[in-house]
């Protein structure tokens, strides 16, 4: 199979395993899914929805982040971990938002990529999921399974998704994302995946290793 017959058949295969393909992250408005994919760098989607609820109901507006007591945020961000950095940037991004957009999440990856805190996997989580635009979330699990699948041999974010972009049909391409991590949970896990069970097995050179 060429990369992107392995591609498409991933797509296939995944989009009838996981039908609903959503974002495992819990919120209501845009701005509180860009708040908690910050608080998911280098931490689980599960305690950061532990955390989320007393965050937004403590800071209901995007107002009340921005003008926001440093050491208040800091305190209850504290369980994701890197709870300064993601404090301080969580409330200049909010003061952004509201100085430079109006209070309305921008829907360009150049304009996201201004907010402070916010990279090009959160970028793409944004566009793809707030605003539907095809997106490639090159996070750790789509990396390790795209690079098991053989559809890239890099590691670096931004390369992967650049790869991707050239083998998946752009309708797909967020979707098939969030497939891919509750795929690596279930099944493609980092240390022990479960080849023997693996519905993607037939288009897998890593399953024939």
């Amino acid at each position: 199979m060429t990369k992107k017959e392995r591609a498409l058949e991933a797509v296939r295969v995944l989009r009838e395993r996981y039908p609903d393909a959503i974002c495992s992250l819990q919120y209501d408005k845009p701005y509180e899914l860009m708040i908690a994919t910050r608080l998911s760098a280098q931490c689980t989607d599960a305690r950061v929805n532990l955390v989320t609820p007393q965050l937004f109901e403590r800071f209901p507006t995007l107002e009340s982040f921005a003008e926001a007591d440093l050491a208040e945020l800091e305190e209850i961000v504290k369980p994701c971990g890197f709870y300064k950095t993601k404090a301080q940037s969580i409330k200049a991004a909010a003061q952004r938002l509201i100085k430079v957009y109006g209070g309305v999440l921008p829907d360009t990856m150049e304009e996201l990529l201004t907010l402070p805190g916010i990279g090009r996997k959160t970028a793409n989580l944004l566009l793809g999921d707030v605003y539907g635009k095809p997106a490639v979330v090159a996070d750790t699990h789509f990396i390790r399974i795209t690079g098991r699948l053989g559809l890239t041999k890099h590691k670096e974010p931004e390369k992967v998704e650049a790869d991707l972009r050239k083998l998946l049909p752009p309708e797909e391409s967020s979707d098939f994302c969030h497939r891919v991590v509750l795929f690596g949970r279930e099944i493609c896990s980092a240390r022990k995946p479960k080849c023997a069970d693996c519905p993607l097995g037939g288009c897998c050179p890593s399953a024939e290793k």
